[in-house]
């Protein structure tokens, strides 16, 4: 059953969309999983995706191979978001719900952008929350970026205040599947019943 994540969606700010490194477009796509995409992404799916190294949330180095044999739905942020973090975190957190009610199985995995507050205790705090099985993953400013880069994700700290900064951020959710690696983004404005559908589509069809 489906929990209830309400008690996140406290205020809504539209989504930040500036300096994004690639443009979506709704168009399909040809080729692999041409019939289950609803996006075209400048480069092709080729270009998303590569390695990294990070850490998680009980303190487990880890690199991008430890998700190869597994469905992931990747999302990038951080643990301070006042607003649209949560949202997309928990919108992720439902679809991977409808999923498991169908038998099919994606690991949730938020990886924090803010290297100076999210902790191993914050980000197993935060993700204890969302999600049973969701994953947090952080790690020094130079691991974080170089895994931001590879998907192209965007984020910059607003230099306001010392503790109670914020960070602007490309809030794309992405899809990894094993064999194939990365092979769709998720909007924001998609709903969690359009995300499983997505999703269930790839898995069904990889």
């Amino acid at each position: 059953m489906i929990r209830l994540y309400s008690i996140l969606a406290v205020g809504f700010i539209a989504a930040l969309l500036g300096g994004l490194g690639f443009m979506v477009f709704q168009n399909q796509q040809a080729g692999d999983f041409a019939q289950c995409r609803g996006t075209s992404i400048s480069g092709g799916a080729g270009a998303i995706g590569g390695p990294f190294e990070l850490v998680d949330h009980t303190g487990r180095s880890v690199t991008e191979a430890d998700f190869a044999d597994r469905p992931v739905l990747l999302y990038f942020g951080y643990t301070f978001c006042p607003d649209v973090c949560p949202l997309d975190t928990a919108r992720n957190a439902q679809a991977v719900d409808l999923l498991a009610e169908r038998g099919l199985d994606v690991t949730p995995v938020f990886v924090s952008v803010d290297h100076e507050r999210d902790t191993q205790e914050a980000l197993a705090e935060y993700v204890r929350f969302m999600h049973p099985e969701m994953i947090g993953l952080t790690g020094t400013e130079e691991q974080i970026r170089k895994a931001a880069q590879a998907y192209r994700v965007y984020f910059a700290k607003q230099e306001t205040d010392e503790r109670f900064f914020l960070i602007d951020h490309s809030t794309f959710s992405y899809f990894l599947l094993p064999e194939h690696g990365f092979v769709d983004v998720i909007r924001r404005d998609q709903s969690p019943e359009a995300v499983a559908d997505t999703l269930a589509c790839f898995i069904n069809n990889a």
